[in-house]
């Protein structure tokens, strides 16, 4: 059993939200509730839970603002939070999991599946530390982005992203460095989440970083040469845009 606190303001989404995971996630064990930033972090310190549901706006403070409390802890997270546009965003950049209210029961399930396949590993906080310092800089465009790969998170600067190619379900990141990267997720959700002025989708399978671009060969419909000397096709309907910010 997977030891759980719910820290939410509202009692009635708390204890609502509580009755949902006993009657749909046997995995997870509710050992505490809480309305307040104080209180979670003095049950976040007193049980040591290994999986914590985390509202954003509480009386007392932000969940961002307990997390700077309790760093010292290690555990998962999932965000329970309403349609904030800037929350959301930054969670996909660092890779955090959230949920909309009101509580959706499948991605509830879903989102308590993958804290059940990282059990046996140990929680990496460096992306939770990540997530805050990136919504204190709100204003800012974001400089870099975690990746999730298997049992480890990868922060890696947006401008060492050559290029992304579609796998499937996963999507493959080739770094300046010469890593690969294979993430678990499409490569639509990284063509929405990646500054649209510097990256473009050039193909079913591509999205290229123009930064990286050294060369364009005008033969059969047109190829993007990168400067980790791959040769990426440009589909006929993506050419137009291509070539305007290649002019730009």
């Amino acid at each position: 059993m997977i030891k759980t606190v719910i820290i939410e303001d509202e009692q009635k989404s708390r204890e609502m939200l509580a009755a949902i995971i006993e009657k749909n996630c046997p995995e997870l064990s509710v050992i505490g509730l809480a309305k307040n930033v104080k209180e979670g972090v003095q049950l976040i310190e007193s049980l040591n839970p290994e999986l914590v549901f985390l509202d954003i706006s509480m009386p007392d403070g932000s969940g961002f603002d307990l997390l700077e409390k309790v760093f010292g802890h290690k555990f998962e997270l999932i965000f329970a939070t309403a349609s904030d546009q800037h929350a959301i965003k930054a969670f996909k950049y660092s890779a955090c999991d959230y949920l909309l209210k009101p509580i959706d029961i499948e991605e509830l399930k879903a989102a308590v599946d993958k804290v059940v396949k990282k059990k046996s590993a140990v929680p990496n906080m460096a992306n939770l530390e990540f997530l805050v310092q990136h919504l204190k800089r709100a204003d800012e465009v974001p400089q870099k982005i975690t990746l999730p790969t298997g049992n480890a998170y990868e922060i890696v600067n947006i401008k060492d992203i050559i290029r992304c190619e579609a796998d499937g379900s996963y999507t493959n990141f080739y770094l300046n460095d010469k890593r690969k990267l294979m993430i678990s997720a499409g490569l639509k959700h990284y063509e929405d989440l990646l500054p649209e002025g510097d990256f473009i989708r050039v193909h079913h399978h591509h999205l290229i970083n123009m930064n990286h671009v050294v060369r364009f060969l005008k033969e059969d419909g047109g190829y993007a040469i990168m400067s980790d000397g791959s040769k990426i096709e440009i589909s006929r309907r993506k050419k137009e845009a291509f070539m305007e910010k290649l002019n730009k």
